[in-house]
């Protein structure tokens, strides 16, 4: 699927993934390649970017948005930082 992650000062990530995990205001969940049309909100928390079967990039973000749509998935949120 593809996936952006989006600021209102850039664009963090713009690529093909195999899915993410977010921090829902309800609680984490996940959404894999070809997943069903969704929006949620989130939270504050740990954003993870599966980004093969092998590799993995970690965020820390703020709160914001999640919209899936004809397998892309969109995020907005005011900040991110590459998590250590």
């Amino acid at each position: 699927m593809q996936l952006e992650i989006l600021t209102p000062e850039s664009k963090v990530f713009s690529g093909k993934v195999l899915g993410i995990q977010l921090p829902g205001t309800d609680g984490s969940f996940e959404i894999l390649d070809r997943h069903a049309a969704m929006i949620a909100s989130l939270k504050k928390g740990r954003m993870k970017i599966l980004k093969d079967k092998n590799s993995t990039e970690s965020y820390d973000i703020s709160s914001g948005f999640v919209e899936m749509l004809n397998n892309q998935a969109t995020v907005l949120i005011e900040s991110a930082k590459v998590a250590g």
